[in-house]
């Protein structure tokens, strides 16, 4: 059953606002340029989400907490279950290593965040294309972009479980945000319904290349990214890595202009977690979109790949994303990722 509802009492804006009410989003991103900056040691606090149910109250005093003061926190007791992230990466891997002439078939439309993308996405912090190749999953834009069972048996089935897992774990977490917001219950859940046609949210398999120490030493000295600084445009990130594949390096939004960075160790029991900017503007900013990077391996550290996986909740385009104070002016989910997605995607 479909239960998509959307009551404002404002008519969603017109298109065109879209590009105005992002470009503050856009700005921050390029004034933090490729710059490497110092780094800081922050606390990214480990939340604990056993018997949800009956801490429902502290669990959300703790996410609130993390969230507003630090920005990015990880989450343990979530309960997916090592065998099922183990089988979402290594559908990953085996995907990303299919013929390049295969992976095209499902070659990302434009506008679409559905199907694969190579070395596309260029950052407006640093201008130049990421280091990496991705596949992404939008549920109601797949048609046409899964790879043959023949080519890749077992993967359609798997990516769709795991999503499944994540959009749940999304919601509970949102939920909480929307407890602290004094938003009514299943608020974000309403908006992010995996049977809406408008259905936006997004799972993310991500392929950061080897390299060699050659081209490391140069990585270093020409201060280039695997992933340049950016905040997501979502409501809400799940990342999920491997054990000791680094890189990932957090800048809370609120000490942007500090350029200072704290590597995020990399967990496979743990999902990092980051606020985005469609929950920054629905909370008036009180919840703030946080800035992160992909560094670059060392010349002497591990030059393998790298492999993660991201879950971002992204509301239905038909959703109104407007803040009860009225600090950011309204937009339609659907107008706004379009815009986002168009300033970061070559093609």
């Amino acid at each position: 059953m479909n239960t998509h509802t959307e009551s404002t009492p404002a008519s969603p804006a017109p298109s065109g606002i879209a590009a105005v009410t992002a470009e503050a989003e856009l700005a921050r991103e390029r004034e933090m340029g490729a710059g490497n900056g110092g780094t800081a040691e922050r606390e990214i606090r480990v939340i604990d989400l056993g018997d949800f149910d009956d801490r429902r109250a502290e669990i959300a005093g703790q996410l609130w907490d993390a969230a507003t003061e630090i920005g990015f926190f990880q989450l343990s007791g979530h309960g997916i279950d090592r065998h099922e992230t183990d089988a979402a990466f290594a559908a990953a891997r085996a995907y990303f290593a299919l013929p390049a002439e295969v992976k095209a078939g499902q070659a990302l439309r434009p506008g679409s965040n559905a199907g694969w993308e190579y070395r596309s996405q260029v950052r407006p912090s640093t201008g130049t294309p990421d280091e990496k190749e991705s596949f992404q999953l939008t549920r109601p834009r797949m048609a046409g972009m899964w790879p043959r069972e023949s080519e890749l048996a077992g993967f359609r089935a798997t990516l769709l479980s795991f999503e499944a897992r994540c959009h749940d774990l999304a919601m509970r977490v949102l939920g909480c945000f929307a407890d602290r917001l004094g938003l009514p219950e299943g608020f974000f859940a309403a908006r992010h319904d995996p049977s809406a046609p408008d259905h936006q949210s997004t799972l993310r398999l991500l392929h950061y290349y080897a390299t060699s120490r050659e081209a490391a030493v140069r990585a270093m000295a020409e201060n280039s990214w695997r992933a340049g600084a950016h905040t997501d445009f979502d409501c809400l990130t799940l990342l999920f890595q491997r054990e000791g594949q680094e890189g990932l390096q957090v800048c809370p939004g609120r000490e942007a202009g500090e350029r200072r960075w704290t590597p995020v160790p990399a967990r496979s029991s743990l999902i990092t977690c980051n606020i985005g900017d469609m929950l920054a503007r629905w909370s008036g900013d009180r919840l703030p979109s946080n800035f992160h990077r992909v560094a670059p391996p060392h010349p002497d550290g591990d030059l393998g790949p790298r492999y993660s996986i991201a879950y971002f909740a992204q509301a239905d385009g038909s959703a109104l994303i407007a803040d009860p104070d009225g600090v950011h002016a309204p937009v339609t989910a659907a107008d706004y990722l379009r815009q986002r997605i168009a300033a970061n995607f070559a093609g």
